[in-house]
């Protein structure tokens, strides 16, 4: 008994002491805190063990409040165990003082954090487990604003990650002037600051929310983001430099620096440039490590050389790692300056080796392939689901598709189209761009349109494309319709209501049209490439035992013209029809095994430091 009292008054000396370590406003070393003279440290423990109870009891909601105010601070137990011990005297310092000494706008952005703690910055109640920190750099993400696959990968992998509770998981994005109200209403204010950019200094804002256990953060400035539209400006360059530049400044602002920076296609290259050049020996930036993922290879960020200081801010040594072909290249200055790059498909991976694949960035491929990782994605099976879609005409599932009749039949209705059982439903939803096998599908579509099948394209692109499937759908009016638009709830009726999807692509990094498909019991046909080569496997073998969709090899438009008629021959055959399109609704392209693959990668970067 009497050793576990002494035991008990050493701990409470040691806490003593601590507190008088940490309310000392000059810096001491442990070493004279520990010579320091025991009678004093008595005394004061003696004299003041009512002080210590009154502190205790007056205080919880004052610690409370300051958790809440500050959430941030929450990312210090996140860092390495290096970095654990001078943040936490650095944060307990800091709690003492007056927080408008730290920034102007800290009174607000007290009370609106307090008001709504579960969407503040730094998030969060203090986690007993350690967990990995990630932040995904992108241009756009689901539901906020998107206009593509990349807004879907985004929207999707966080949330599977942070699921996974192995992760802090944040995401940083442009607030852009589309961004509908829904959601502005739900973000927070959480402070501003200036970005330097060669020789502007330009204002940001930062507000946040928080979903499905996923911190967001959007970057405010008007003057590069209040616009209709993403891209295409004559000024991209810039945009998504101050992105990329504001995207690292953030985390001096917030104390929050991730283990992990995960930086998305082009428009996010200059990040991991940034990260390992300019903010390379900075505290708090030296242990994080880049992963840079290629989304689509064809856009790759392409300036001239007086961009270097003028645009981007950065010194002439940088050169030669954007230097490629005449010109500074993005993508490329990110392939060689991150940890580890990847794409989003094993096959897209070794695709863009090849010149034909690469749009001319083969060498850089190459040079750095043993950084290379190709990951299949995924899609988000509670949203992607035939069974919950509110959307459609009639919901149904792989074990009982007899609403999937219904759909069909409501949307021929919608479109003026013969209502139909026994003639296949063919359909195309795409971008009308010649990367998608456009041209594959002008070739011979009217051969098609001569069996007895119903044609439906749902797209937007360029025009000749456009003007094609007009007058395509103006002479064949009783079998063709083509709505040139893009509708998210129109996409979802043709895709519940068609038997057959078609993707000819001449390139494509991952697709996720072809897995909407299959989840939509709608047979995809496609080209064995990139993604689609990993997501379809043929039915069309020499077996024909398995298989949950039609694949053609080459870019010749007969060849898929014969198994999309081979389809339609199938399609003829209801118990083998019943077959292939289960097993399309059955595939799992959910996000949890791609997610797991990302967490395998991750580890293997971190391993590295560790």
């Amino acid at each position: 008994m009497a050793k576990k009292e002494v035991k008990v008054t050493e701990e409470q000396k040691k806490e003593t002491k601590t507190a008088k370590t940490i309310q000392a406003e000059e810096k001491v070393t442990a070493k004279a805190t520990t010579e320091k003279k025991p009678a004093t440290k008595k005394t004061e423990t003696e004299k003041k063990p009512a002080t210590k109870k009154t502190e205790t009891e007056k205080k919880p909601a004052t610690k409370k409040t300051e958790t809440e105010k500050k959430p941030e601070k929450k990312t210090a137990t996140e860092k390495s165990g290096k970095k654990d011990a001078e943040k936490k005297v650095s944060e307990k310092k800091t709690s003492e003082k007056n927080v408008s000494e730290k920034k102007t706008t800290g009174k607000k952005i007290d009370k609106k954090i307090a008001e709504a703690p579960e969407i503040a910055a730094g998030d969060l109640k203090f986690d007993v487990t350690p967990v990995k920190s990630v932040l995904f750099v992108a241009s756009e993400a689901n539901p906020y604003l998107g206009s593509g696959g990349l807004a879907d990968v985004i929207g999707s992998l966080p949330k599977t990650l942070a699921a996974n509770g192995k992760y802090d998981v944040r995401v940083v994005m442009p607030l852009y002037g589309d961004i509908s109200d829904k959601y502005r209403s739900q973000m927070r204010f959480l402070m501003n600051f200036n970005v330097p950019l060669a020789w502007r200094n330009q204002y940001c804002g930062v507000f946040s929310l928080k979903a499905d256990g996923v911190t967001f953060y959007f970057i405010d400035n008007e003057y590069y983001f209040k616009r209709s539209g993403l891209y295409g400006f004559y000024d991209d360059g810039e945009r998504f430099a101050y992105f990329s530049k504001a995207a690292l400044e953030m985390m001096i602002h917030l104390d929050y620096y991730p283990e992990i920076l995960h930086c998305h296609d082009w428009q996010t290259a200059l990040s991991v440039v940034y990260l390992k050049t300019l903010y390379a020996n900075r505290y708090g930036y030296d242990h994080i490590k880049a992963l840079f993922t290629i989304h689509n290879i064809e856009y790759q960020g392409k300036y001239g050389y007086d961009c270097l200081g003028d645009l981007f801010g950065l010194p002439e040594s940088v050169k030669p790692a954007l230097d490629y072909d005449g010109c500074l290249n993005l993508m490329k200055g990110a392939i060689q300056f991150s940890d580890r790059f990847s794409t989003v498909s094993r096959m897209y991976a070794n695709e863009i080796k090849n010149p034909f694949f690469a749009h001319g960035l083969q060498y850089a491929i190459c040079e750095n392939e043993f950084k290379l990782t190709g990951i299949l994605n995924g899609i988000d099976e509670t949203v992607y689901n035939p069974e919950t879609d509110e959307k459609l005409f009639r919901n149904y599932s792989a074990d009982d598709t007899s609403g999937k009749a219904v759909c069909k039949k409501e949307l021929q209705k919608m479109l003026g189209l013969p209502e139909k059982d026994d003639a296949p439903l063919i359909s195309i939803i795409s971008r009308l761009v010649p990367a998608k096998g456009l041209d594959l599908v002008k070739c011979v579509i009217e051969e098609l349109l001569a069996e007895n099948v119903q044609v439906v394209i749902l797209g937007k692109g360029e025009g000749d494309y456009e003007d094609y499937f007009r007058m395509l759908a103006d002479r064949y009016s009783g079998k063709c319709r083509a709505i040139i638009a893009y509708n998210k709830d129109l996409a979802s009726k043709i895709y519940s209501a068609s038997d057959i999807f078609l993707m000819p692509s001449k390139q494509e990094p991952c697709g996720l049209s072809q897995m909407i498909a299959c989840r939509y019991g709608a047979v995809p046909v496609v080209r064995a490439t990139g993604g689609l080569f990993d997501s379809i496997s043929p039915y069309n073998n020499d077996m024909r035992n398995g298989g949950n969709g039609f694949v053609f090899g080459n870019y010749n438009a007969h060849e898929m013209l014969y198994v999309i008629k081979d389809a339609v021959y199938t399609f003829g055959n209801k118990d083998e029809w019943r077959g292939i399109m289960k097993r399309a609704m059955t595939t799992d392209f959910s996000w949890k095994k791609s997610s797991g693959e990302y967490e395998k990668l991750y580890d293997n970067m971190l391993g590295e430091i560790r």
